[in-house]
């Protein structure tokens, strides 16, 4: 049991006032209302983050990365009980282990219209998590910072629609779309970030 390190209650104060990128600003109305919980806890390797990979057959982002979330529905209170509940669901996570510090400015996801609004957590009692529901979660992983952060596993993925954003590829899961951009965002905030060669462009139906 611990207490938020300094590191991460800073980074949770810069990212709760982030500028939102120009691309993933939501409209002055509309869009269906969710969150996503952004966990940090302390692995073997240092600081990591929890992601789940969605399973290939569903109808909405199949076979994508993810932090744990989804919709906010009526009986939640507000995006981080939203966060918190999907994050049960989807990885078996005990919500009594975790600290929540900050609420991030709500993004938006054009292609499926959702409003989303991030939850900065520390995993202060870490505990086994694995897919709730295999038909809607395919794995769960804990990313070490420093894998995100190496320069080597960076590079920029052209996705289905044609767009151009930042992906990662760490071991079983590759992160890109909305998660890697927001993954991006966080390297950047926290101090992690280094040079990497943005030139190097791969096509996600290649990869």
């Amino acid at each position: 049991m611990s207490a938020a390190p300094e590191w991460l209650r800073k980074l949770a104060a810069t990212a709760a006032v982030m500028d939102v990128p120009r691309f993933v600003q939501p409209p002055e109305s509309g869009g269906r209302p969710s969150a996503v919980l952004i966990l940090f806890g302390e692995g073997p390797e240092g600081p990591d983050l929890l992601y789940i990979q969605r399973s290939a057959g569903l109808r909405k982002h199949p076979g994508q990365p993810a932090f744990p979330g989804g919709s906010i529905d009526p009986d939640d209170d507000g995006p981080v009980a939203a966060a918190l509940r999907e994050a049960v669901e989807e990885t078996g996570l005990d919500p009594s282990g975790v600290d929540v510090l900050s609420v991030l400015p709500e993004l938006y996801i054009v292609r499926s219209g959702f409003r989303v609004t991030p939850v900065i957590g520390w995993w202060r009692e870490p505990c086994a998590v694995g897919p709730g529901d295999p038909g809607e979660v395919a794995a769960v992983e804990r990313v070490p910072v420093a894998a995100l952060a190496d320069p080597a596993r960076r590079f920029t993925l052209r996705g289905p629609s044609g767009h151009l954003g930042p992906a990662f590829d760490v071991g079983p899961m590759l992160i890109w779309g909305f998660t890697g951009i927001l993954t991006d965002r966080l390297l950047a905030l926290g101090g992690w970030e280094q040079p990497w060669d943005k030139s190097v462009t791969r096509d996600l139906r290649r990869h």
